[in-house]
């Protein structure tokens, strides 16, 4: 614990949002923060400079996508992430259930742990709550995250509640077998779309909470309105001296209402994905520069920001590399996205410490930026 220290800065008048900062071995992250992902030790098609000026305090990697190109050995031979990616602030990694449960064919689940075949090849591997937190340790992050079992979206009762169970159970595992003091271990709050169960696994997870706790298993096809309702039924719960980190969550609205909830930490691969398809997010709604109506359009993607692409490039250019198939096009959009986000989150911040977030989320409520997202689709 002499390595991390959590203690909020701020509770507006308004509405009860908070402003934080977390100390940890790599530097202090004010919170409400973004987080980019940079699932393989990279985030995609920037550079780690890059990705510092635009604003981010800290990124992600991924347990499970640099095990299984058995990458943990190499990076924890170089000295761990920071040093294999010559990235010196924060790193977060999460545990890899995610991924297992989604990404991998599964072929049996026990109290022990899952086995599973490899999305690359087919290989057999088998993922364990001690293995998960090997894999984190080998990996060197600074806040790693316990094994957990997500149940999909829309699965019965008895099944969420039996995959809260196993997960409460990893968590004691993951618990006793850490044992690097300079990585913090977050617990994370299952429970489906099950109010009860949900409050539930808070209480339960408690226990094991030493500098944070996460909450999973939103943001996986439930329609908004539900994640926001689970999200109100737990912010009574949780601990008020520590981050709170709801786990796969990017959109720009949903950030600002999970603000408004009491989240401290959010993370997604949102803006460099969508990015890689030419859509960025800015002031005015979600701009597809694939549009057509963008061919001859000379101006920046958003007149309002500041960031590299738009005080140096157009909405034409960038366009033109995208159809064209060059990756710089790919990069000019993830740097905006990313920077977009990152300033969304200072903004929130600003807004709360000014005793104004109740003026900022209706104002922002609506607008484009925020109008876009829901408009699009209640489904996430």
């Amino acid at each position: 614990m002499t390595n991390f220290s959590f203690k909020q800065t701020h509770i507006c008048k308004q509405t009860g949002a908070r402003t934080g900062e977390f100390r940890t071995p790599h530097g202090v992250i004010e919170t409400p923060v973004f987080m980019p992902v940079g699932t393989q030790a990279t985030v995609k098609t920037l550079a780690p400079y890059e990705v510092e000026e635009l604003g981010a305090q800290i990124i992600l990697a991924n347990t499970y996508h640099l095990h299984m190109r058995r990458g943990e050995e190499i990076v924890s031979r170089a000295g761990g992430l920071h040093e294999f990616m010559g990235w010196n602030k924060p790193i977060l990694t999460d545990s890899g259930g995610f991924q297992v449960f989604s990404l991998a064919k599964l072929n049996k689940i026990t109290d022990e742990g899952v086995e599973f075949s490899s999305h690359i090849d087919g290989s057999r591997h088998f993922f364990s709550p001690e293995k998960s937190i090997d894999v984190q340790n080998a990996l060197g992050a600074d806040i790693i995250m316990a094994f957990d079992e997500c149940s999909a979206s829309g699965c019965d009762r008895r099944y969420a509640e039996s995959a809260l169970s196993r997960t409460t159970t990893w968590l004691a595992r993951c618990k006793k077998h850490h044992k690097n003091d300079k990585q913090m271990l977050f617990p994370i709050i299952q429970g489906n779309m099950f109010a009860d169960l949900r409050v539930r696994a808070a209480r339960e997870v408690l226990p094991y909470c030493e500098c944070g706790v996460a909450v999973g298993g939103l943001s996986v096809g439930e329609p908004k309105s539900v994640m926001y309702d689970m999200r109100d039924v737990l912010q009574p719960e949780y601990p008020i001296d520590m981050p709170r980190y709801l786990m796969g969550v990017g959109s720009p609205d949903c950030l600002c209402e999970g603000g408004g909830r009491g989240i401290d930490m959010f993370d997604c691969v949102l803006p460099t994905r969508t990015a890689r398809n030419g859509l960025a997010f800015t002031t005015g709604g979600k701009l597809n520069v694939r549009n057509a109506a963008y061919k001859d359009d000379f101006t920046p993607l958003d007149g309002n920001c500041g960031c590299y692409a738009c005080t140096h490039f157009t909405r034409a250019y960038i366009r033109h590399l995208i159809i064209a198939g060059e990756i710089f096009g790919a990069r000019l959009i993830s740097y905006h996205n990313l920077y977009y986000l990152t300033h969304l989150m200072a903004r929130v911040r600003e807004a709360i410490k000014s005793d104004k977030f109740g003026d900022f989320l209706r104002d922002f409520r609506a607008s484009r930026e925020y109008t876009d997202n829901v408009r699009e689709s209640d489904e996430l």
